[in-house]
């Protein structure tokens, strides 16, 4: 029997018409996401100097997340996935187009970018949780889930690998606006791949019940259900204690390594080059079984790796250690998203994945205040040696809570 992995069963997911137009219209649209992300963490930073103000921008933009996803979820069991996911890419193009008219013209103040910053985490509140549970929709076969959950992850990472390397050399030729821009206008690839898509799918999931009592439902599910508990837990700790480590990249690449926006751009491509080596990982697996068991390894290589990092000062160690880190918290999220979307029943998926949007996306804005707070403190070295060491206890819980 031949056990070689071909690239034909590593891209299975692709056979499906809908999917693709979606995978295809993403590969734009993230592209230019990245690019906006590391021209807008350059920005703030450039304008003020103040690490305290890049914890700001990143709780204003994810906090809203943590607000208001878990109805965005009860939204997403009851109402066309597609038709909500057009509306919020259509903001978000608007939000992307704004920023790049106020930083072209010269206008771009700090509390623009921080408005702007919470407008986008709003919009993210109805689309992250919907586009999770719209991967089903797009799917016919349940085996083929899990490889369509890690091909968005390695479109995601591929992006992030492209993306910052492109803003890199932009903003240091033409200057932020021009990534905002490209960002902006990418945004109408995934709008048309939405528009041409053909879901077989009961067009709308009205309920009797009223939506708190939904809301109410979908958290009896989780807490009930031990093994989705238990990871969304560990989620929302590396949510809170790890994703620091990108607010405080911009401090690493001007003021640890001596750089500027090209260096950034190529720490944010190294983690990109990671996470997508993890999700190739991912994909290539024949079966969910015994997913669950990379999990804590993977969080224990993440958070040594941003710990060992923050020691760095050479340029080429901090590349070569924020690769293994790109593969640890790529291989964390994406087994934990392909295993809650396979134990969850599908009346509640949109519920379940608005958890799981809350514990990765949700926490993040705490922990981005906290890392400014104590980066500013500290110093952003202290601040991720805390960060990793807190990762590495959270998978030691999370595996010992598993064998119980």
């Amino acid at each position: 029997m031949d056990n070689s992995i071909s690239l034909k069963f590593i891209v299975r997911a692709l056979k499906y018409k809908n999917y693709r137009l979606f995978f295809i219209g993403n590969s734009v649209s993230l592209i230019g996401t990245w690019m906006q992300a590391v021209a807008a963490s350059w920005l703030i930073y450039r304008l003020t100097n103040s690490v305290f103000l890049l914890g700001v921008v990143g709780f204003t933009s994810q906090i809203p997340t943590l607000l208001i996803s878990s109805f965005a979820g009860v939204l997403a069991d009851r109402f066309n996935r597609r038709k909500i996911l057009i509306i919020t890419q259509a903001m978000a193009m608007l939000q992307a187009l704004i920023m790049a008219a106020l930083t072209l013209t010269g206008t771009i103040q700090t509390w623009h970018i921080i408005c702007l910053s919470i407008f986008l985490g709003l919009i993210n509140s109805f689309d992250i949780p919907t586009r999770h549970s719209f991967v089903v929709d797009m799917i016919e076969k349940k085996e083929d889930i899990g490889n369509a959950i890690a091909l968005n992850s390695s479109l995601f990472n591929a992006a992030r690998l492209i993306g910052p390397s492109i803003a890199g050399i932009l903003i240091a030729s033409f200057g932020e606006g021009i990534c905002f821009f490209i960002n902006g206008v990418s945004f109408m690839g995934v709008i048309f791949g939405l528009l041409a898509m053909d879901i077989k799918r009961p067009a709308s999931r009205q309920r009797k019940s009223h939506v708190l009592q939904e809301l109410k439902e979908g958290l009896i599910y989780v807490v009930g259900f031990g093994r989705i508990r238990n990871i969304l837990f560990l989620l929302a700790l590396v949510s809170l204690a790890g994703m620091s480590h990108a607010v405080l990249m911009p401090v690493f690449a001007r003021d640890v390594l001596g750089g500027g926006p090209h260096t950034l751009g190529f720490l944010m491509a190294a983690v990109g080059m990671g996470a997508l080596i993890g999700t190739v990982y991912l994909a290539s697996r024949r079966k969910v079984d015994g997913l669950e068991d990379v999990i804590s390894p993977a969080t224990i290589v993440f958070g040594v790796t941003i710990l060992a990092f923050s020691f760095s000062k050479f340029l080429w160690l901090s590349l070569f250690l924020m690769v293994f880190a790109g593969f640890g918290i790529m291989v964390q999220m994406a087994a934990s998203n392909t295993i809650l979307q396979t134990l969850t029943d599908d009346d509640k998926r949109g519920r379940v994945m608005s958890f799981y949007t809350m514990a990765f996306m949700g926490m993040a804005p705490f922990g981005s205040l906290m890392a400014g707070g104590v980066a500013s403190r500290l110093g952003a070295p202290n601040s991720l040696v805390i960060s990793g060491f807190l990762c590495v206890l959270g998978a030691v819980l999370f595996n010992m809570n598993r064998s119980r």
